[in-house]
């Protein structure tokens, strides 16, 4: 759950120069919320502040990723996936994409892509002892899919003239409608042959009352704006492709491992699994 923007020291969006600690950073944020170490005091304070609005949020960031996890194996177990293209990684937690792929799947290539260098630079040193032609990080931008799809290591690793997986987890939510979210996703889909798959998470705002708009505005003075829709307008990222069931839903309820909790509170992000036919 990564921002698509870059930082404020004057690097390109495609290649930001540092590491920005003067505001809070929704991958580092999203670090915090999982109980991880790789933040700042900056990305805690908002956190928190973000957490007594919508305490759910640690609940929440869980079920993504376990949709996450579900949604990998089903795409190679089940839809004989081969390679994933993972954009927007966020901070590396384990069990990671490629881990996930590798167990079902061993030949399985992954490529990482992420704007943000501390993400980089995590990620590549998770991929120390890795078989490099299988897995590998690229930095590059959301905001620039053409630049992205085109960027030499994508290009190295990932054959587009077969199946793909592409991953859009918790990332969609941080491109405002100015920056075209629909034209960004399009271009990825678009680029991807019959056989292959979208797999995408969004926060939405449609399953509070409130609609956490107070909790989303905690993120206007971060790196990226956090941006809530509805579910006519997440599913419209889809385009074509054909969900597969249960279709696009919260994401506890997507093909759950286990019945869901009694009482457990409920969670503002829809996810889906989409193939593209044809």
């Amino acid at each position: 759950m990564t921002s698509p923007r870059s930082d404020d020291t004057g690097g390109s969006a495609a290649h930001p120069l540092a590491i920005d600690t003067s505001k809070p950073h929704p991958a580092r944020m999203y670090d915090y919320f999982l109980g991880g170490k790789d933040h700042y005091e900056v990305d805690r304070q908002a956190a928190e502040q973000f957490i007594k609005v919508a305490p759910e949020v640690r609940d929440g960031v869980r079920a993504n990723r376990r949709f996450m996890h579900r949604a990998v194996r089903h795409v190679v177990a089940e839809g004989g996936i081969r390679q994933i293209l993972d954009v927007g990684t966020g901070l590396p937690t384990e069990p990671n994409v490629h881990q996930i792929a590798h167990a079902i799947a061993p030949g399985t290539r992954v490529v990482y892509v992420d704007n943000d260098p501390i993400v980089s630079a995590h990620a590549t040193a998770l991929m120390n002892g890795t078989d490099s032609t299988l897995t590998s990080v690229v930095l590059a931008d959301l905001r620039d899919p053409r630049a992205l799809l085109d960027h030499p290591e994508v290009r190295k690793a990932i054959d587009f003239g077969r199946p793909v997986a592409l991953l859009l987890v918790a990332v969609v939510h941080f491109l405002s409608d100015a920056e075209d979210p629909d034209g960004i996703v399009a271009t990825l889909r678009d680029a991807l042959p019959t056989g292959s798959y979208l797999v995408l998470s969004h926060a939405t705002g449609d399953i509070h009352e409130d609609r956490r708009e107070d909790a989303a505005s905690v993120y206007n003075k971060a790196t990226a704006t956090l941006n809530l829709r509805t579910h006519d307008r997440v599913q419209d990222f889809f385009g074509d492709f054909t969900l597969v069931a249960p279709g696009l839903v919260q994401v506890p309820d997507w093909r759950p491992d286990e019945p869901p909790e009694r009482d457990a509170p409920p969670i503002g992000i829809y996810g889906g699994v989409a193939r593209k036919n044809g």
